[in-house]
């Protein structure tokens, strides 16, 4: 009888430590990424230029190119400066801007991208998207997902605090988009992919009982560990579905609405936490909420700097960021009156 299989794509490398940005060039020769150096070098605009200067003396014959913003021009630009030259890869170094605009940048001129990641802020170090603006708003883009991915837990822990414990709200809040998952496959038969829901799944379960934080090494390692596992789902499912349900079409409409309000793991956290209200998964909830609050991460939305009438706003202009995504807000199709009543009783706890 044959053996049926399917193959994953995933990165050759993933390699998570202090010091691992040493390994740059390592990485590129003995995994035949790279063999003469011949790269372009993508950095941001905070650690990534220090981090440019410390792997330059090994890659002399890198092309540095200063990505100033995660929009659809820096992605063209830098695609232009590859033309016709003839680079092996492109290294991302920085935050999840510049991974998308190197991961989109790289896919659009087919040649394979290494992802460094300076934090942890949410899952898309290694993802099949990239997040990317235009003169119309903010988009959504398949791209190939990275063939390596380096996290150096030194400049990591050197980021603000912030933007590391945002990537704790991002992976969190994979445990409501899996149940929206599943509801959309109970009422409308959309099928779903077991084997991305449980690395979605296993991603966030295995953060949120966790008692310690940022300052450990552990806790780090094993959050990028489920960034990474994370983007690995989005690519077995072949769409964003098991990380992204009613929690990001939330974060899309704040920041449509009101642009610059918060991060997109805050966000995604906070809408997690509504969306887990609204399908009355009350234990689920109470977790979550333990989860946040002990990170110090916002669980209502004066924390992220809303009124309750701009996050019911949000709340009913959900549904329009993905209008193919069936969640529970579609499911529960609230009117503005029932949605502030939800919120009410959501917010009791909290005071």
């Amino acid at each position: 009888m044959p053996i049926l299989t399917r193959m994953l794509p995933s990165p050759l490398v993933v390699e998570i430590k202090r010091g691992a940005v040493a390994d740059l060039s390592q990485v590129l020769q003995q995994r035949f990424i790279s063999g003469s150096g011949d790269v372009v070098i993508a950095v941001g605009p905070s650690q990534g230029q220090a981090i440019w200067e410390q792997v330059r003396p090994t890659l002399p014959d890198a092309l540095l190119f200063e990505v100033p913003d995660a929009s659809l021009a820096s992605a063209g630009r830098l695609q232009e400066a590859m033309a016709g030259n003839g680079f092996d890869a492109v290294v991302g170094i920085g935050g999840g801007r510049t991974l998308d605009v190197a991961k989109y940048a790289a896919t659009r001129a087919g040649v394979p991208m290494v992802a460094v990641a300076t934090n942890l802020a949410h899952d898309g170090i290694c993802s099949p998207v990239a997040s990317l603006e235009h003169r119309h708003g903010k988009g959504s883009y398949g791209v190939a997902m990275p063939l390596a991915v380096l996290v150096d837990l030194d400049y990591v822990q050197a980021a603000p605090a912030r933007l590391v414990r945002a990537g704790i709200g991002d992976v969190i809040s994979n445990l409501s988009a899996v149940e929206d998952w599943e509801l959309a496959n109970r009422e409308r038969g959309e099928p779903v992919d077991g084997l991305a829901l449980a690395l979605a799944r296993t991603a966030a379960e295995a953060v949120l009982r966790r008692q310690d934080g940022i300052e450990s090494d552990d806790f780090l390692i094993t959050l990028a560990q489920s960034l990474v596992l994370s983007g690995m789902s989005m690519s077995v499912a072949g769409s964003s579905r098991p990380c992204s349900g009613a929690c990001h079409e939330i974060l899309h409409a704040v920041d449509q609405l009101y642009p610059g309000t918060s991060n997109h793991g805050e966000l995604a956290g906070l809408g997690a936490l509504f969306a887990t209200h609204l399908r009355g998964q009350h234990d689920l909830l109470a977790e979550m909420r333990d989860c946040l609050e002990r990170h110090d991460l916002p669980v209502t939305p004066a924390g992220v700097g809303l009124d309750d009438e701009a996050f019911v706003a949000a709340v009913m202009a959900g549904p329009g960021t993905r209008p193919d995504r069936y969640t529970v807000l579609e499911h529960r199709d609230l009117d503005e009156d029932a949605t502030r009543a939800e919120l009410a009783q959501f917010l009791a706890p909290v005071g």
